[in-house]
């Protein structure tokens, strides 16, 4: 049954892979035995992640793009074809958090719109078209896109994030019910507040640990080995599935008394 979680011999495609959540996931999908295609801006941050992967003993390669740039996810997917020959699983992981938040909706202009939607959903979009047809002909593919709560309850002031990550949600229900009779399943992992480099500014509206049942914020490691797990054989027939890692926070419905954050409401 457990060799039903091993990724030997999967070629995984992660995006937004240089920190937070996608390294982490990176890492753990590494020593679960996968191959890496690792995605983001950064090219030195990508490199030391798809070193430590080599060190776990499996193939890992670094493609800096911008994932906004439909002609560079093009690229990242022709040039991670012809390095792997074919790809088994895309996680759509890359996201932006920091100034994307707390601000009235007066003042945000079309270019804090754009750059938020492209970035949250957008990307996600982009490579997913970009490698579904290979899934499709190889009658056999996972794309596991990566939400957040904000998408499920929504924000205070958090407009172009929180819009961005519900509609991750429902494009991961279109995937599944549009693909899956091709081989080819999608499933949404939905983080609760997990610190990371990218909320940094985000102090002001971090849920106090009191407000989460289990009382504490989460870590990113803890994020690994669920994307291990969807993976792998193991989730095979699970499709359109939404999965919340959040420590129960939406145990007591999307907005439980006493888990919204307290902010001095603005006149």
């Amino acid at each position: 049954m457990l060799s039903q979680l091993s990724l030997d011999g999967k070629n995984i495609v992660v995006t937004g892979a240089g920190t937070g959540l996608g390294k982490e996931m990176a890492l753990a999908i590494a020593q679960a035995g996968g191959n890496l295609i690792l995605a983001a801006r950064r090219m030195d941050r990508i490199e030391e992640v798809a070193k430590c992967a080599r060190a776990a003993g499996v193939k890992a390669v670094a493609f800096s793009a911008d994932l906004t740039n439909t002609n560079q996810v093009v690229n990242l997917f022709k040039n991670a074809l012809e390095e792997f020959e074919y790809l088994d699983v895309l996680i759509n992981n890359a996201g932006i958090v920091r100034g994307q938040a707390s601000l009235p909706i007066w003042e945000i202009s079309d270019t804090d719109w754009n750059i938020g939607i492209e970035t949250n959903l957008s990307t996600a979009f982009y490579c997913s078209r970009a490698i579904a047809k290979h899934m499709v002909d190889r009658k056999q593919g996972k794309i596991i896109n990566v939400s957040s709560g904000f998408g499920l309850r929504g924000g205070r002031d958090n407009y172009m994030y929180s819009a961005a990550k519900g509609a991750i949600l429902q494009l991961t229900r279109t995937l599944a019910i549009s693909l899956g009779r091709h081989g080819v399943t999608s499933t949404c992992i939905v983080p609760g507040f997990i610190p990371t480099e990218g909320t940094s500014t985000l102090k002001e509206t971090q849920p106090k640990n009191e407000f989460i049942p289990v009382g504490r914020v989460g870590k990113p490691h803890e994020i690994g080995p669920v994307a291990v797990f969807l993976a792998s054989d193991a989730s095979n027939y699970m499709n359109g599935e939404i999965f919340p890692i959040d420590g129960g926070g939406l145990a007591g419905g999307y907005a439980p008394t006493g888990y919204a954050p307290k902010i001095e409401l603005r006149p």
